[in-house]
């Protein structure tokens, strides 16, 4: 046992590799199971191309083989890169015994690296015929075979084939070959041979003792990969492949990954190294080029080096082709944008094309080079009547007439009848085939009625075998030296069924006789490969017209170039030594210094010079310069053609003169008019401020804009706390917090957003900018500011939304929201927006995202990193840059940078949309750069699945093109105010009557809470806004005390404990700014902030009416006041200012638009209510609306839009519950030049760190 193995083992040793450099490589073949091209050199082919053959970089393709054929030429390979096929063959054993690994680059049928079928006839296993044996495989022999690093195994229909089944495959594959897939068909016609006793375990390719299955790997120690025998110390190196006969990576019978010098590595040595000492990249000498699994100092001929160390076939993008003076070839990165390329077949646009056509000709005229390859078919001449293509006349093979090399292959089976030849290709120089044809053929012609080739410049094959057949008329194959047009030993020419050489020397079709050696494409002077005397242009001649003939011309390097025009011809003599005027031994004409004209100068200027050069001929023709040299009006000119002296006439300077003086003249005027302007502004200005000085002066454009009294209050950083931190971004974090105001025994619950260190000043004005904004607000719909803290670090003190943001609130609880809610935050979002458009502010980023929950009731728009507060006499703003929600942008937003109000009630329609589907996602799938160009085809999205038709036409005139035909706000606050009081006749939820709706319980909200610290808090609104017992009698008893509700707190429980919520929100609370009045200040007045689940607790708060809930308002969000005798009671108390001293503000007169409020709806009248849609049985629609509206815990973790230019966004903390959106790319980057901008929140994201903002580049 022990013998058999070191028999084995020795036997591998002699089989080991040599270094790298002396690895002979040729290239595999492509053609599947297809027919060959020419059966006839079949074989020819497959013997050209392995035969010494090493290492195949492709496929080994064994198929249509005979019986009789002799394969000893695949005895050497050691190495395939692709897969090995044998199929469709009768031989009876294939010599691959040296054949070690199979690395599975390219797979048969994208899942085999070895595939065996179809070898023998069925139909012998059923038949034989006596004394005749079978034909087809009977063994694989694949002795040394030993790793396969990816694809499986395929056998198949081979009835002699024997022990396919005794080889252990699992020891053979990778232990990381994830398609170690293993089909191995047994049916036999033949009875098959035991295993030889030597091979222990029973594992053989055959019953020979020399075919036992060498075993790297099932018998391993553990912990190794491949090994040479079952002891620990057996183990291979981790780069091994295939086995090894030590344990260094020298000793190695094939490497995992590259092979550098008979040494296996991971990487090929970089090409620069880095100097620790200089801080300076040098170039390596040991660096080496990446060429398959090898490491080589260069890259074998016709392959391109990169600057990276790699071998390839193409450059990569924005590189170039360039050819050195040695010869070789690599890929130069272009210094500009890359000049324009021709594309052949299989590359680029063209990739798809199988032929030249009429339709695609054109993109190869004036093509000096062609990168990809050129085929011609029959379709090319017959057209496709299908896809409308006309045949290819023989006169638009005229553009190929400047072609001069093909990077790929030139493959023609169909070819005009009126054309004999292939003169179209006379100026191809170069057929590199760095794409063969079949993986074969770099030229290949079959089928054509040509006479000769034609190819008279043709002078290189880079790689492949020529393949000329079936050619009925032609003649001069044997007479082109393509011995010389090879450039490695496995190329060839086969050719087979031409015409009889014989034949076409009988019909006098022979080269011409001054063609060398006999070479030639073709009859006549023009298709020599040589010329064996002078050649002019493309025509051998047997002299040159040096003593004789017109014209004159000299030799060189036994080329005939004709005299310059200019030269005299000489009798017997030469008449010239070069091309040049300067050449001639004799001018025919003048000779003007050391150059033959034909005529001297006269008035003409020279490269050097501006002034016009006049000069005459001599007696000897030679040209002189004239003594008068005219610069202009040179018209009259003496007998030698020189100008005439010309006498200066008085009338010029009678006119220089006047001139002169009309000149002074005018800049005297001037002079003296801008002195006398200057005297007269410094009068006004000293009148001015003589003016200033002694009395008021009133303005001189007044604007009729009332003053913005908004108070900004100034915060010590002494008064703040900060708990913990709810998000961070590239410009700054925020922290929940604590505000204890000096000298007050209060603690106020607020967001505190802290501007990072050494922060841009752009940002600190950025802050500044939203601080201006927020603090002009004064709405309940509305985030209020509550201060700035101006440390070191800029920070802002924002009130704490316990809920989170409406989107996560819709997301997290949508199976427990009624139509109540989802109305009601609707027509609290558009008073909100109502307000910010009579405070002449635009929003720019409303969506769900940027309206926080304060309580299950009460939402509050926020985030005005984009918002812009608007002059008294501007309408719109024009955006410049910046990241903007492409997603929930009106269409001219997106187009003209044009934001209105009108703009704001689209992205409101876009955040309705978002509520009524639950957190759904707007144009869900559809790329953000596709948005503008899908708007404008009228495409929008589509109708919720819960809202009736009501509701959808609200959202689709929201989104009309003309912003003028939009509603206003005001507006949508009375539509939606209607259906709120009717809520389930226009948002249909089933079973929404049986389940619990509004819930108090909040993910977000337990989050802020769990704290101690977070304890006895008073909420900012409590705080700031004097409750009505502070400046008006106390109610009566039985509504409740103000004292008790200033501090009250609702609750409820839940498993036996009990969750505190925010406090109940003012009654009523003007605008900060008393000129900015929000619309309706009286009708800003909600319900507590319990949920709808508390519903019942309110019932105390009117002894009249039993369920004060279901009762009928103006706004449905606002709780009636007391009814008296049917009639709603006027409020008890006017509206209180936001602090003590504050001057009163007069409640608005009730709008004439809001009428008394109508009667209860009689059943009679109540439309019948739609039927119910089921949340889990919808259908999945397009844009956003899914199979199950409520399923979205998953909704934002698809990367599925565009990135944004530049760094992704830092995502410093996870998610909670739901992830906010932060792998989805919404929102448009309009200035990805300006990177600087607040940071993520978890009350809105700014645009600078929100991955749903998307960026595009501003117009130049």
């Amino acid at each position: 046992m022990e013998l058999a193995a070191w028999y084995r083992w020795g036997l591998l040793l002699a089989l080991l590799p040599p270094g790298a450099a002396g690895t002979q490589v040729c290239t595999g073949t492509d053609m599947k199971l297809r027919l060959p091209a020419s059966p006839e050199t079949h074989l020819d082919m497959l013997r050209h191309l392995y035969q010494g053959c090493q290492v195949v970089q492709g496929n080994l393709e064994l198929t249509h083989l005979p019986g009789n054929a002799s394969l000893f030429f695949l005895q050497d390979i050691q190495e395939v890169q692709g897969y090995v096929l044998i199929a469709h063959s009768q031989v009876t054993q294939v010599p691959l015994q040296r054949l070690r690994i199979i690395r599975g680059t390219q797979l048969f049928q994208d899942s085999y690296a070895l595939a065996v079928l179809d070898n023998g006839d069925q139909q012998d296993s059923a038949t034989p015929v006596a004394g005749a044996s079978p034909g087809g495989l009977r063994e694989l022999q694949l002795r040394s075979l030993t790793e396969i690093l990816k694809g499986g195994v395929l056998m198949q229909r081979n009835p002699q084939l024997c022990h396919q089944d005794t080889v252990l495959w699992t020891d053979i594959f990778h232990k990381n070959n994830r398609l170690a897939l293993l089909q191995i068909d047994t049916n036999r016609s033949r009875a098959c041979k035991p295993c030889s006793p030597s091979c222990s375990p029973s594992h053989c390719w055959g019953e020979s003792s020399k075919d036992c299955q060498i075993l790297t790997r099932t018998l391993c120690a553990s912990g190794c990969a491949r090994c040479k025998g079952s002891l620990p110390t057996d183990c291979c190196h981790e780069q091994c492949a295939a086995g090894c006969t030590g344990p260094k990576h020298s000793d190695c019978l094939a490497c995992l990954h590259f092979n550098h010098s008979g040494i296996c590595e991971l990487h090929c040595p970089a090409l620069v190294t880095y100097n620790t000492d200089t801080f300076e990249s040098m170039p390596n000498p040991e660096g080496r080029y990446t060429f398959g699994a090898s490491c080589v100092t260069t890259c074998p001929y016709n392959y391109l080096s990169t600057d990276v160390g790699s071998c390839t076939l193409v450059c990569p993008l924005n590189n170039q082709e360039v050819t050195a003076e040695d010869g070789t070839q690599r890929c130069e990165k272009c210094s500009k944008p890359c000049a324009r390329v021709c594309y052949g077949l299989g590359m680029e646009h063209l990739r798809e094309a199988r032929a030249v056509t009429s339709a695609n000709i054109q993109e190869f005229a004036g093509c000096k080079k062609i990168f990809g390859s050129l085929a011609f078919l029959p379709e090319s001449f017959e057209g496709n009547p299908a896809s409308n293509t006309a045949p290819l006349e023989p006169e638009q093979l005229r553009v190929f007439e400047t072609l001069e090399e093909i990077t790929g292959y030139l493959y023609i089976s169909a070819w005009p009848d009126s054309l004999p030849e292939l003169s179209v290709f006379q100026n191809l120089q170069v057929i590199r085939g760095r794409v063969l044809h079949d993986g074969a053929y770099s030229l290949t012609l079959q089928g054509l009625g040509i006479r000769w080739l034609g190819l008279r410049s043709l002078r290189e094959l880079g790689s492949g075998l020529a393949l000329i057949h079936r050619n009925a008329h032609l003649c001069f194959v044997h007479t082109v030296p393509w011995d010389q047009l090879f450039r490695n030993p496995h190329q060839a020419l086969l050719h087979s069924a031409n015409r009889p050489e014989d034949e076409c020397v009988g019909e006098g079709l022979a080269c011409y006789p001054l063609c060398a050696h006999g070479h030639c494409w073709g009859p006549g002077p023009t298709q020599c490969v040589n010329c064996s005397q002078f050649l002019r242009g493309q025509e051998c001649v047997e002299e040159c017209r040096v003593l004789q003939g017109l014209p004159r011309e000299y030799v060189k390097d036994r080329y005939c170039l004709p005299c310059h025009p200019e030269c005299q011809p000489q009798n017997g003599s030469v008449t010239c030594l070069g091309s040049e005027a300067d050449q001639c031994m004799a001018c025919a004409h003048y000779k003007d210094a050391p150059l033959c004209v034909a005529r001297c100068p006269s008035g003409v200027k020279t490269d050097h010079s501006f002034m016009p050069i006049w000069k005459f001929p001599d007696e000897e023709g030679t040209c002189q310069p004239c003594p008068i040299n005219c610069t202009h009006s040179c018209v009259d000119l003496d007998e030698k053609g020189c100008p005439a002296e010309q006498r200066a006439s008085p009338v010029t300077s009678i006119i220089a003169a006047v001139v002169g003086i009309l000149l002074v003249m005018v800049v005297g005027a001037v002079l003296g008019v801008l002195i006398r302007r200057r005297r007269q502004k410094i009068r006004k200005y000293t009148m001015r401020r003589l003016l200033q000085e002694t009395e008021l002066v009133e303005p001189l454009t007044p604007s009729g804009a009332m003053p913005n009294q908004a108070q900004m209050r100034i915060l010590k950083e002494t008064e703040l706390r900060k708990v913990k931190v709810l998000g961070s971004g590239a410009f700054g974090t925020v922290y929940k917090g604590i505000w204890i105001p000096d000298g007050e025994n209060v603690k106020i619950p607020v967001a505190i957003k802290v501007l990072r260190e050494n922060t841009s000043p752009k940002a600190n004005k950025e802050i500044l900018d939203e601080a201006y904004v927020m603090a002009g607000v004064g709405s309940p719909y509305v985030s209020r500011l509550l201060g700035i803290c101006l440390t070191s670090t800029v920070q802002l003190v924002t009130q704490l939304m316990p809920y989170g943001c409406l989107l996560d609130h819709v997301r997290e609880h949508r199976g427990r929201l009624g139509s109540q809610d989802l109305l009601n935050w609707c027509v609290q979002i558009a008073k909100g927006m109502s307000y910010l458009e009579e405070v002449r502010l635009v929003h720019r980023d409303l969506a769900a995202r940027n309206v926080l929950v304060k309580s299950p009731n009460h939402v509050k728009i926020t985030d005005f990193g984009l918002a812009r507060l608007l002059d008294i006499d501007e309408t719109e703003y024009h955006a410049d840059g910046g990241k903007v929600p492409i997603k929930w942008m009106a269409l001219e937003s997106i187009l003209r940078r044009r934001f209105t109000h009108q703009s704001d009630v689209w992205s409101y329609g876009v955040t309705v949309w978002e509520l009524m589907t639950f957190g759904a996602k707007p144009y869900d799938g559809i790329p953000a750069r596709e948005i503008p160009d899908l708007l404008e085809k009228g495409e929008r999205l589509p109708q919720p699945p819960i809202c009736t038709i009501d509701v959808y036409m609200i959202m689709v005139k929201c989104w009309m093109i003309d912003s003028e035909c939009r509603p206003r706000f005001r507006e949508l606050v009375t539509e939606f105010s209607r259906m709120a009081r009717d809520p389930q006749r226009f948002v249909v939820i089933q079973n929404e009557d049986l389940g619990p709706t509004s819930p108090l319980d909040s993910t977000f909200y337990r989050s802020l809470l769990e704290d101690d610290d977070m304890g006895d808090l008073v909420d900012a609104e409590e705080y700031l806004v004097p409750q009505q017992g502070f400046f008006c009698p106390d109610p009566a008893p039985g509504a409740g005390g103000t004292a008790h509700r200033r501090h009250r707190s609702s609750s409820t429980r839940s498993g036996g404990g009990e969750l505190t919520l925010g406090l109940e929100p003012p009654e009523e609370e003007p605008p900060k700014s008393p000129l900015a009045p929000s619309e309706g200040a009286g009708s800003d007045v909600f319900e507590s902030d319990l949920g709808m689940g508390a519903a019942k607790g309110l019932q105390s708060l009117s002894p009249h009416d039993p369920s004060p809930l279901q009762r009928y308002s103006e706004d449905p969000t606002v709780p009636l006041p007391p009814e008296t005798d049917g009639y709603v009671a006027p409020a008890t108390c006017s509206p209180q200012p936001e602090y003590v001293n504050q001057p009163e503000v007069r409640p608005k007169p009730p709008s004439p638009l809001e009428g008394p409020l109508p009667p209860p709806r009689s059943a009679s009248a109540t439309l019948e209510k739609p039927k119910t849609l089921s949340p889990k049985t919808l259908s999945p629609g397009k844009n956003g609306v899914v199979k199950d509206v409520f399923a979205f815990g998953g909704a934002v973790e698809n990367p599925e839009y565009l990135a944004p230019r530049g760094r992704a966004a830092p995502q410093p903390h996870p998610p909670p519950a739901f992830s906010p959106a932060f792998d989805n790319l919404y929102y448009w980057d309009q200035d990805p030049s300006e990177r600087g901008s607040l940071p993520s929140t978890f009350e809105g994201t700014p645009t600078a760190e929100n991955p749903e903002y998307l960026g595009l580049d501003a117009p130049v």
